[in-house]
């Protein structure tokens, strides 16, 4: 062990390397400036692509590089709204006779008298309801009497929770 030690250097405290003989890679320096008059240089390497903007050391504002083009700006998407998509599956005349049947139905009697609209629950919702509310009944009917001061209160029913009455088929 006592050959692989270092001797008279700890882990961490100095680099005994030099830059003696190493060359550095040509830079140019690039000066931006942001909305808020901020100046500063950046140093980019002369191979290097250079971006117009740049975000700004001083505030976090867009900077804009000195005597340079302003960048183009990118041409977007239009949003798509809902009426667009709805004009992509449907035509004009498609729609215009849906809400005739629609509007038909309402003066017939309203959505509510028609059976093709109104779908009955699933039965595991109905009998969740039916199981929540006989245990809310039950929870209200049973209560606990006051107790008497210095005694300590008896345990009483707990209504079922919400796990029991969900999962219970």
């Amino acid at each position: 062990m006592s050959e692989r030690a270092l001797r008279g250097t700890r882990l961490g405290a100095t680099s005994y390397e030099s830059d003696a003989g190493i060359d550095f890679a040509p830079r140019q320096d690039i000066e931006y400036v942001c909305p808020n008059e901020h100046r500063f240089i950046m140093p980019f390497s002369v191979e290097a692509d250079v971006p117009p903007t740049w975000e700004c050391k001083v505030c976090g504002a867009v900077a804009l590089l000195v005597d340079g083009a302003p960048p183009e700006e990118k041409a977007g998407k239009p949003a798509r709204t809902h009426w667009d998509m709805l004009m992509e599956r449907r035509t004009v005349a498609d729609l215009e006779e849906v809400l005739a049947e629609r509007l038909a139905v309402l003066r017939d009697g309203g959505i509510g008298g028609s059976t093709e609209l109104s779908r009955p629950a699933p039965a595991r919702t109905i009998a969740g309801r039916a199981k929540k509310s006989a245990a809310a009944a039950k929870a209200s009917a049973v209560k606990a009497p006051a107790s008497p001061a210095g005694k300590p209160k008896t345990a009483t029913a707990r209504p079922a929770t919400r796990k029991t009455a969900a999962h219970a088929d």
